[in-house]
């Protein structure tokens, strides 16, 4: 065997032989690569060994987005789900030195794969072509350029396209891991649960807290009990006692409550902090999720979205011992925060009240009804804004949207008021949702039914 083919050879072997990281030999890119490396097969003629490029060459425009190689293998090893990153996320990994070993090896075969030189692959093609195919060993070259970092430039082993040598470290990858978590919530803020398991939401609400309006008082609650959650880590809650509690956010529609959840866990995600959105339909599957939750390294916020009951709705009970009560606590680096239009979360028939039910133990129904909104540790009532409150709020939004520029004139500045409180009257009532409402017609242009 060639020197190019021994090199070939050994790197496939070197990705071969994962073991924490055993998963990454499932994924199609690296499948593809490995399929470029087998040097021993008898059939390496030129139409196969053409036909497994192109196989290769697509999957890397999928999976690259304009990155070179060894950024792309970094970001797979990154986003790997192991025993290793797992630990890494927690900040443990240092104690199973088994493991770290393992991690270890691992880790400089992907580092070995990254800087991969593919020039050398092009001379082993060249000595199995034997003259024949040049024209597609010319493709081939050219492609090779582009995945290569520095156009084609090998760094001999060493990365380049701003990955340091030691980032293949334990120590360091560990460290990356522990910033910024593994797998799918390494890249995205907010999921949503399906069938019992997280799927990343690709087009997550982007609000951020400097864009709402209003309500400061209550989104300060919210904003300093996440920040207490964020914190337990750092020793300020004595042990198995938590820093943070649960909340309901309850008040009229259309008062931001939802809109602050999504932008506290904006503000904060480069803190470690996620945002897990749990539906109704899917209330089942809370204490799965939970225990899933529970074994990771960030913080979690499970949002509960609307939230309400009827009378006998056995999900009720479920979630109600899962906030306190049942033999299982919340994990500690998860919270529940919820939002309702109902204050007691459980629609109460009149028949359900004493006076009027047949239930001798009428006061006992009630208070179970009234149980679980008590359950959640802090209640922040969101309540329709004032004329005054409204109009401030439909004015910072139109700013924002230099709908009304700063220095606009009073006669400008009193039409557009006055246009706000028509069309609050007109449509869906006064809240910060209206307000919004009305500045994106404006973006649109301010003709108005009312004229």
């Amino acid at each position: 065997m060639t020197d190019n083919g021994a090199y070939c050879c050994s790197t496939r072997q070197a990705l071969e032989g994962l073991a924490v990281f055993s998963g990454l030999k499932k994924n199609p890119l690296l499948c593809a690569f490995v399929k470029l490396l087998e040097v021993e097969d008898a059939e390496r003629v030129p139409g196969v060994l053409i036909t497994a490029w192109a196989r290769f060459t697509a999957l890397f425009a999928r999976y690259a987005g304009g990155a070179p190689f060894c950024r792309v293998i970094y970001s797979l090893a990154l986003a790997d789900v192991n025993d290793f990153t797992l630990a890494a996320e927690r900040g443990d990994w240092d104690g199973d030195r088994f493991l770290t070993a393992l991690a270890a090896n691992d880790l400089a075969a992907l580092s070995r794969a990254a800087v991969f030189d593919f020039g050398r692959l092009i001379d082993f093609y060249t000595e199995l072509f034997r003259g024949t195919g040049q024209a597609a060993l010319v493709r081939i070259e050219s492609e090779a350029r582009l995945i290569m970092p520095g156009g084609g430039s090998s760094s001999g082993g060493t990365s380049s396209a701003g990955i340091a040598d030691d980032v293949w470290t334990p120590n360091v990858f560990a460290a990356c891991i522990r910033k910024t978590g593994a797998g799918d919530f390494a890249g995205h803020k907010m999921f949503y649960i399906v069938d019992g398991k997280p799927h990343p939401a690709d087009n997550a609400d982007p609000v951020r807290l400097s864009s709402l309006s209003g309500y400061t008082e209550e989104r300060q609650i919210v904003i300093s009990n996440t920040l207490r959650f964020l914190s337990v880590n750092g020793g300020k809650a004595p042990e198995n006692l938590p820093a943070a509690n649960n909340i309901l956010l309850y008040g009229d529609r259309g008062c931001g409550k939802s809109a602050t959840v999504k932008a506290v866990c904006n503000e904060y995600a480069d803190r470690g902090l996620r945002l897990v959105e749990l539906r109704k339909a899917e209330l089942a599957t809370l204490p799965a999720v939970m225990s899933m939750l529970a074994g990771r390294g960030l913080r979690f916020i499970l949002f509960i979205d609307d939230l309400s009951f009827d009378a006998g709705d056995g999900d009720f009970m479920m979630l109600k011992a899962m906030l306190e009560g049942g033999i299982e606590i919340t994990p500690s680096n998860v919270v529940i925060y919820a939002t309702s239009n109902r204050r007691h979360l459980v629609k109460e028939p009149r028949s359900d009240r004493p006076a009027s039910s047949g239930d001798v133990r009428a006061f006992d129904t009630m208070q179970e009804q009234l149980s679980l909104a008590d359950r959640f540790g802090v209640t922040v009532i969101f309540s329709s804004p004032s004329q005054d409150e409204y109009l401030s709020i439909a004015e910072f939004i139109a700013r924002r949207h230099g709908v009304l520029p700063q220095g606009a004139s009073a006669t400008r500045v009193q039409r557009f008021r006055e246009n706000a409180v028509r069309w609050e009257r007109w449509f869906n009532g006064r809240s910060p949702r209206t307000a919004a409402q009305f500045v994106e017609w404006l973006v649109g242009g301010d003709d108005f039914p009312w004229e």
